[in-house]
């Protein structure tokens, strides 16, 4: 019943009053109800604490819930239902509560039932309320072209088309990872549905998409999001040849869930079981599980069909498909090369997703990319929109009923001559632009942290000279160098198939250079630093800590909370991995390596596997450098015995299979004098960029870097020789910088032995 006043919003405040000894009804919506000071509108804004906007706002609500409870047929639920017969036949009806003389005020939240049956007429039989307002017509959309070809799955076509023939439980459920083809499927039925190539007994049947958020979304109160359902599940019977596509089916049992309230999966079971709706689920294993399989009865009304991720092969052959969209939507052109780059990249550097999804992705942006390095692209598209539009308004110029506007008529066909004029030299410079290996390659960049240069060209350049850049930063383990050189080599070459990591044990005593190799070896396959992922094995001396390097198990504080060498990994799986000072750690903790080691991944807490083929592995130890040995002979010189010694100490904490699958051991030599002297060099140039940035020239002798060597000596390697010049060179710089009295030229030299700053 509408408002007696505006005849615009739901009546919801009734005035009852007596008129020539008859009662007389009239009703108000609340904002006239407001407007003519009816006293319980007032009360009721005063009780709550409401202000006109809130006013405004619930009835709103109001208007919205109530149209929605008639177009249901929910009037029986509210008295003075039959009110809403007034108007339409201009007498009263049977009301359910009685009338007092005197004009009092209601708010029945009630409208006519009569009146929704005029409203249901109205609509007509054509309107289909639930599905036009809930779903998505994939059938309408392929049978006008709006749905992108699919290629391939025939055969997982083929097997859910069998089932949907089936007389009962005739429901498939796709099921396989995020990305491999779930949603495709089912446009791939919906446009051989449209086009006919079906079996006759699903000629002629719609295919809709059910939209789960738009179902739920404002159902306030108790009842609604039922009466939704239900109403869907009516209209799609009463129509008899809809089948329903739910994509991510595991949120049905969830919703609409609250307190007392059945959710979406106990309302449509009955339906399928019945075989009154045909259905058509997609969801992942591992949600399929969760869900699905814990509630029985909803799973053995659904058919299973896996989907798995497709072939490199088939990955291509779904992007040459598709690929003329993405042409026509960024106006670049994409060649074969391109399309076999891309799903060959996405397969090797994009570890954690699935073909084709993570390949289509890749070509898109690919595209995106080569779009905005090309500005003309952009403005030919701009000119082309203009010139359209002026067309458009030249033609609605001519069909004007009084006439054209000749004034307006000559500009436009003036601006259409300029634009027609300067668009064949556009075309011609935007025309045939090419998506190039550097856009696939700055892409994979932004999404993994490869830098481009590596994916573009090649690494094999890099690693031709990584031994020569290598021995310029390591000083004196020439041999160590050399050893991982090869190793990098031979991992990246890949001749045995095996795609494993490259691992190194790198021993020896204190401060000859293992770490730094390790951090030098990131700079130079990485251009920088930062995708080194540092272990301190010192604090994983217990046996339980090894839960935080892959997360907690099930059922143990921290869980949620992901593992610090798999989550370090997930995030940059192109990266250099050091574990230091493997002796500290627990025997079991290293034994969790093995698999990492021999197949490139490990499966976290979480149940997901994360991937180390494209990490390098590095593990250092102090074992053996601080024991004693009898070890005599004239054949072994000083190397072989610290090889030895190492070898017999790493054999006694790790086990054979371990350094079986460790692809080499490498036993750093201690450093002599020669060595700490071209490394206090090093240490030394260090302060020269820093210096020089401040106004200071400083320079320094070979007699001084002789001197700090003699004054560190060399029992502890290089550390000792870092600390003498922290003491001896940038604690009396620092002070003179402080005090302002370092400027110009500053030398470090040594006179008789003795270090002096002039």
């Amino acid at each position: 019943m509408l408002c007696v006043k505006c005849k615009k919003r739901t009546a919801v405040v009734f005035i009852q009053r007596m008129e020539d000894g008859q009662p007389k009804q009239e009703g108000y919506c609340l904002t006239c109800a407001r407007a003519l000071g009816i006293k319980p509108v007032d009360d009721l804004m005063k009780q709550f604490g409401m202000r006109d906007e809130d006013l405004e706002a619930m009835e709103e609500r109001m208007n919205s819930f109530m149209e929605e409870a008639g177009e249901n047929g929910m009037s029986g639920m509210f008295p003075f239902a039959p009110m809403g017969g007034e108007e339409e036949d201009g007498k009263d009806g049977d009301s359910e509560e009685e009338f007092t003389p005197g004009g009092s005020a209601t708010f029945p939240f009630g409208f006519g039932a009569k009146g929704d049956k005029k409203k249901e007429k109205e609509k007509g039989p054509g309107k289909l309320k639930f599905l036009d307002k809930y779903c998505e017509n994939l059938t309408a959309r392929a049978a006008a072209g709006k749905l992108d070809e699919i290629v391939g799955r025939d055969q997982e076509i083929y097997r859910t088309i069998q089932i949907l023939a089936r007389r009962q439980k005739n429901n498939p459920c796709l099921i396989g990872e995020a990305g491999v083809g779930k949603t495709a499927i089912a446009e791939g039925i919906a446009q051989r549905i449209a086009r006919g190539q079906v079996p006759a007994c699903l000629k002629g049947k719609k295919l809709y998409r059910l939209d789960l958020t738009a179902l739920v979304a404002g159902t306030q109160f108790r009842g609604q999001f039922e009466q939704r359902v239900k109403g869907l599940i009516d209209e799609v019977k009463r129509l008899g040849n809809v089948i329903l596509f739910i994509d991510e089916i595991h949120s049905i049992t969830g919703a609409g869930d609250s307190e007392g309230a059945m959710n979406a999966g106990n309302i449509l079971k009955p339906a399928l079981s019945r075989g009154e709706i045909q259905v058509i689920g997609a969801t992942t294993f591992t949600e399929y599980r969760k869900f699905i399989e814990k509630d029985q009865a909803l799973e053995r009304r659904f058919q299973p069909v896996k989907v798995g991720e497709p072939s490199i092969a088939d990955a291509i052959n779904v992007l040459n498909g598709i690929k003329k969209y993405y042409e026509a939507h960024h106006g670049v052109e994409v060649t074969p090369q391109i399309v076999s780059a891309a799903v060959n990249l996405s397969e090797r550097y994009i570890t954690d997703r699935f073909l084709p999804d993570k390949a289509i992705d890749l070509l898109d942006e690919a595209c995106a990319c080569c779009n905005l390095r090309h500005p003309e692209i952009s403005e030919l598209a701009e000119t082309q929109k203009e010139l359209a539009a002026l067309e458009a308004e030249e033609l609605a110029q001519e069909q004007a009923e009084n006439g054209p506007n000749y004034e307006r008529l000559a500009q436009l066909k003036t601006e259409m001559a300029q634009l027609r004029e300067k668009l064949p030299e556009l075309q011609m410079k935007a025309g045939g632009i090419k998506v190039e290996m550097q856009d696939v390659a700055k892409v994979v960049e932004l999404w993994t942290g490869i830098p481009a240069v590596k994916v573009e060209q090649s690494e094999f350049a890099k690693l031709v000279s990584l031994e020569d850049e290598l021995k310029k930063r390591i000083i004196g383990q020439d041999e160590a160098v050399e050893a991982v050189a090869r190793a990098m080599k031979r991992a990246r070459a890949d001749l045995s198939g095996k795609r494993r990591p490259a691992s190194f044990i790198f021993v020896g005593p204190t401060g000859v250079g293992k770490t730094e190799l390790v951090r030098q070896l990131a700079q130079q396959l990485f251009d920088t630093p930062d995708p080194l992922i540092r272990i301190d094995m010192s604090e994983y001396m217990e046996k339980h800590t090894v839960s935080r390097l892959i997360g907690a198990p099930p059922g143990y504080v921290g869980h949620d909370e992901a593992g610090q060498l798999t989550e370090q990994v997930r995030r940059r799986p192109y990266s250099v991995v050091l574990f230091d000072e493997i002796e500290k750690a627990h025997p079991d903790v290293m034994n969790i390596l093995l698999q990492i080691l021999d197949e490139g991944r490990i499966t976290d807490s979480q149940g997901r596997t994360v991937n180390f083929e494209n990490t390098v592995i590095c593990m250092t130890s102090n074992a053996g450098s601080t024991e004693k040995t009898g070890e005599t002979g004239f054949a072994k010189t000083p190397e072989q015995i610290s090889s030895n010694k190492a070898m017999k100490a790493l054999g006694e904490f790790l086990r054979p299979e371990f350094l079986g699958r460790v692809d080499e051991v490498i036993v750093f030599k201690p450093l002599g004098e020669e060595s700490l002297e071209r490394i206090a060099a090093l240490v030394l140039d260090e302060y020269v960029q820093p210096l020089a940035d401040k106004g200071v020239a400083f320079t320094y002798t070979p007699a001084a870097c002789k001197a700090l060597v003699a004054e560190a000596g060399s029992k502890f390697g290089a550390r000792d020789l870092r600390r003498t010049i922290r003491k001896r060179v940038e604690d009396p710089l620092a002070e003179r910088f402080v005090a302002g009295t370092l400027s110009g030229a500053v030398t470090l030299d040594a006179v008789e032995g003795r270090l002096e700053l002039v």
